[in-house]
């Protein structure tokens, strides 16, 4: 792989970034020890060696004259994977709170952009010998499920059987995009053009900011709502994923019906136990769909599209909020996540190059006046992973947090429980971890219900 195109939507994710609203996505890992007579100090050597190993892990973004606008991803010839694979010790006293709270630092910071947009972080210290491993890579690198296929290369299970990234995507252009003289006369035309949707969709995001601006506080609570800090905390909680079946099985509908419902649950419970009054409106969640194909290359860019689903905070009754969810998220099946205000990814594909440029600094607030929240779903791989010989024991993804909103929840399944990562704004949610205790409290309400 030596250039390739940045898809649109990942165009869109690197010009979105601003220094206090990065754009990238994380997990946190934990590992058991390592079998008798493992060597800990070896255990960085073998995440470097790995991520260097994954050819999308050693491009980096430079910009191109065609298309106008666009970028491309090309292979950094000075790639240095200690410049991206780091060790961190922590205090061993509680090992799993600590590596929360350094996570909430290190999703602070972006990363650095003239690099391959990745970091990885081996966090040891704890006093039983099992250690974390953090990963940060950028969204216009991976969605969710690309980031799971990139980062599945790290564990010892696929690292010996499988390459990631390596394939070239189909139309890809050559490697040089100096033009002759026709084509600086067709990207003349080209420019003019696309300056001029780049304008009428910068237009539509500031109307519509103006038309909505007065409602956002009303209708989300407030610490949803609240102005961004550019801080971060991260909490994280673990759900057992046989009581969410036993849940589904008595009520109908799926499994993630039931884990939306539990968060919708858990957000009414965490403001009141705050002590804040409940919304006006129920907040909007947006919830990432993938229009990914099984089998497509990790390299093929993001393909996202949404559903948007009201939580129905505001509904006192747990068995109603579920069956809320249930209708709601039927409804945006039976439209397809091509359809509905949700599919707002996929408009990315239908604008030019320049137009992301342009207008990413305005579009970067429209994601308030659209939805409150996100709650996003990756699934994992259904084997037991390792590292180095070191049990895979709880993988809690991370996902950005838009301009002008405060939360993030990502879910993933694996073996036989869902881990949870909460990403915060810290200063507009800083008690992020009694919001993560009140989804398992939900849970149980739920389960406790029988026969709803």
């Amino acid at each position: 792989m030596s250039s390739e195109l940045l898809a649109p939507l990942d165009l869109a994710f690197w010009h979105l970034e601003s220094t206090d609203h990065p754009m990238h996505l994380g997990a946190l890992a934990h590992f058991g020890p390592l079998p008798a007579h493992g060597d800990p100090s070896a255990v960085l050597d073998l995440l470097a060696r790995r991520a260097a190993a994954i050819p999308r892990l050693r491009m980096k973004v430079r910009d191109v004259l065609l298309p106008v606008g666009g970028a491309a991803w090309t292979t950094d010839k000075r790639f240095d994977v200690g410049r991206h694979v780091r060790e961190i010790a922590l205090p061993g006293a509680d090992f799993a709170a600590e590596a929360a709270r350094l996570a909430g630092e290190l999703m602070e910071r972006p990363v650095e952009r003239g690099l391959p947009p990745w970091e990885m972080y081996l966090l040891t210290g704890a006093p039983d010998g099992s250690f974390a491993v953090l990963v940060k890579l950028h969204h216009a690198l991976a969605d969710g499920m690309r980031a799971v296929a990139i980062g599945a290369g790290i564990f010892d299970e696929i690292a010996a059987t499988r390459r990631y990234g390596g394939r070239r995507a189909r139309n890809v252009p050559p490697r040089s995009w100096l033009p002759g003289p026709g084509r600086i006369m067709g990207a003349a035309r080209e420019r003019i053009e696309d300056i001029g949707r780049a304008v009428d969709v910068g237009a539509s995001v500031v109307g519509a900011s103006f038309l909505r601006a007065g409602q956002i506080d009303v209708r989300a609570p407030s610490a949803l709502a609240a102005h961004s800090s550019g801080t971060r905390r991260v909490a994280t909680a673990v759900l057992d994923l046989e009581r969410v079946h036993h849940v589904r099985r008595t009520t109908g509908g799926t499994a993630n019906d039931v884990l939306l419902a539990v968060v919708a649950g858990a957000l009414r419970r965490w403001l009141d136990g705050r002590g804040e009054p409940l919304p006006a409106a129920d907040p909007r969640a947006l919830v990432p769909v993938s229009r990914r194909r099984p089998g497509s290359p990790a390299g093929s860019g993001n393909s996202l599209s949404a559903y948007l689903l009201t939580l129905p905070v505001t509904e006192p009754d747990p068995a109603t909020r579920l069956a809320s969810v249930r209708r709601a998220m039927d409804r945006n099946k039976a439209d397809g996540p091509l359809r509905g205000a949700g599919a707002v990814a996929v408009l990315a594909d239908q604008l030019p190059s320049l137009a992301h440029r342009f207008g990413a600094p305005l579009a970067s607030g429209a994601a308030r006046l659209l939805f409150d929240v996100l709650v996003t779903n990756v699934p994992l791989p259904r084997s037991a992973l390792s590292l180095g010989g070191a049990p895979l024991r709880e993988l809690f993804p991370m996902a950005p947090i838009a301009r002008g909103q405060a939360l993030a929840v990502a879910m993933s399944p694996y073996a036989g429980r869902v881990h949870v990562g909460l990403v915060a704004d810290g200063k507009a949610v800083p008690d992020i971890e009694a919001l993560a205790a009140a989804l398992g409290d939900e849970l149980d309400l739920l389960e406790d219900l029988g026969g709803v």
